[in-house]
């Protein structure tokens, strides 16, 4: 009964014109970003992030138009790999294994129409899962003191950070780069000033959107630049687009088994759609004999299962996020420092101080689904037609929107330049394969993982045992020594499918 009071009220908040519209906007346009390849869904969420300020939408609103981008970009991303080869984001690699050898024999439609019930299959089971495994995740948590708080933020990093980059030291650098970057401004104990350097403008500390949209949206820009303008076009026409029923119906077994390791995988803090995705095809492959299922030559269940893997884990990621404060993605790390950005800690806490933001939306992103199904298999011919649009007019346009919508939330020049700073920071990272996403982790947590260590000292009075004194906090420990070690053999078994695309 309490699950159904809480679905009413959330979709007495999502069946309201205005949440409505928003929805069904942000699936439109988190499928257009998914769909251009390089995008995806974190630098998608990152460049709206500013509009959604400069519209004044309050905290539920801003998070249901963000989280349908989110699953949006998600939807997406399968149809630059299908028709050209090119993942629009990395969770869509294991979708070009076999979609884009059933492009070139001439079902580019339906592997789209394949790839986009699989998807929604996908981001259906997770929100579900989300509905049920949140409130009782949210519950467990209020058994967590400062020395649980400060393993869990290091599982985050650990993990994250791993699963980021091909290299663990990589990984480790940008985390403590994003620790530093954290502990810019006054001290919150003692009222002193750190890193500074002097400036007035730094005293606040560095704002989460200015860094967010510098690393990924500007950074975008300047690789572009670098490019020298080189775009995309379509790779395989797509003439026409129907239903194949049997394909669908033999797979609907691939979606569940898919959609279940997706989620598991999207709610390990860290692990995200990527290993969902990849997870999933390897495990689908495997149940379908190995080398004798066909896979990489264009079967229809190779293109069911990473795409079932990956939404189901994108829907996953919010479980953690929502409810431990600790992203699950890198796109999640995004919709983190909106919530913040509100004056909203997500937490056990948000599900009783502010259920309408919660249940709001679960049931946006349940309307949401339907809406993007309905996008996404009927009308994909009208997305297809984005991969045409030059990247020298789309990605002036990125450009713009970031300085608007950053200038129209600070009111301050010189966050502008500090948001370029960060954009060549970005770039360069991007250059020499340092992940950034670990550095905008460190920015988020940073202080509240300084706080929770200071917290865990004043009450232990100095003795640093504390901070393994509850099996709570020892579990954490080992999760995150693993998380650390576990990208090393994982990488191993990745090289296999790697090898088929090459």
């Amino acid at each position: 009964m309490e699950l159904l009071t809480n679905l009413a009220l959330g979709f007495s908040v999502a069946l309201s014109p205005f949440t409505l519209f928003l929805a069904v906007a942000g699936c439109f346009l988190g499928t257009i970003i998914g769909a251009l390849p390089g995008l995806g869904p974190s630098n998608g969420v990152a460049i709206l992030i500013p509009l959604a300020f400069s519209l004044g939408l309050d905290a539920t609103s801003s998070l249901v138009l963000m989280t349908a981008v989110y699953y949006g970009a998600m939807y997406g991303g399968r149809i630059s790999s299908i028709l050209l080869n090119i993942p629009g984001d990395e969770p869509a690699l294991m979708t070009t294994l076999d979609g884009y050898p059933m492009a070139k024999a001439g079902r580019a439609g339906d592997a789209l129409v394949l790839s986009g019930f699989a998807s929604f299959f996908g981001a259906l089971f997770a929100t579900i899962g989300l509905m049920l495994l949140a409130p009782i995740l949210s519950r467990i948590a209020y058994q967590f003191g400062p020395a649980e708080y400060f393993a869990l933020y290091l599982l985050a990093f650990s993990t994250l950070g791993g699963i980021a980059s091909n290299n663990q030291a990589k990984a480790a650098l940008a985390s403590c780069i994003g620790l530093g970057i954290a502990m810019i401004g006054l001290d919150n104990q003692t009222g002193m000033p750190r890193l500074t350097g002097g400036n007035l403008h730094l005293m606040d500390g560095i704002d989460f959107l200015v860094a967010i949209v510098g690393l990924f949206a500007v950074a975008e820009v300047f690789i572009f630049i670098e490019s020298h303008g080189r775009g995309s076009s379509i790779g395989v026409k797509l003439d026409k687009v129907t239903l194949p029923v049997r394909e669908l119906v033999r797979g609907i077994g691939t979606m569940f088994r898919c959609s279940i390791i997706g989620f598991i995988a999207g709610v390990l803090p860290g692990a995200g759609a990527s290993l969902g995705s990849f997870l999933a095809y390897v495990s689908e492959k495997k149940w379908r004999g190995g080398e004798r299922s066909g896979f990489g030559t264009g079967e229809p269940q190779g293109v069911i299962a990473p795409e079932a893997g990956n939404n189901s884990a994108a829907g996953g990621a919010l479980v953690p996020m929502l409810t431990l404060g600790v992203p699950g993605s890198g796109t999640t790390a995004v919709l983190l420092a909106l919530l913040m950005t509100l004056n909203i800690t997500p937490g056990p806490t948000l599900f009783t101080d502010r259920p309408e933001v919660v249940w709001g939306l679960i049931a946006s992103l349940l309307i949401a689904n339907f809406v993007l199904l309905a996008m996404n298999v009927p009308l994909v011919k009208i997305f297809v037609k984005i991969l045409t649009v030059p990247p020298w007019i789309l990605l002036p346009g990125v450009m713009m929107v970031s300085f608007v919508g950053i200038f129209s939330l600070t009111g301050s020049y010189f966050d502008l330049l500090l948001m370029i700073v960060f954009g060549i920071i970005g770039w360069l990272f991007r250059k020499l394969d340092i992940p950034t996403v670990p550095i905008i982790l460190g920015i988020l947590l940073g202080k509240h993982m300084e706080d929770a260590l200071r917290r865990a000292m004043i009450l232990s009075d100095g003795d640093w045992t504390y901070l393994f004194s509850s099996g709570i906090s020892i579990g954490l420990w080992a999760f995150a020594v693993l998380g650390f070690i576990a990208p090393f053999f994982v990488r191993h078994l990745i090289r296999k499918p790697q090898a088929i695309t090459d």
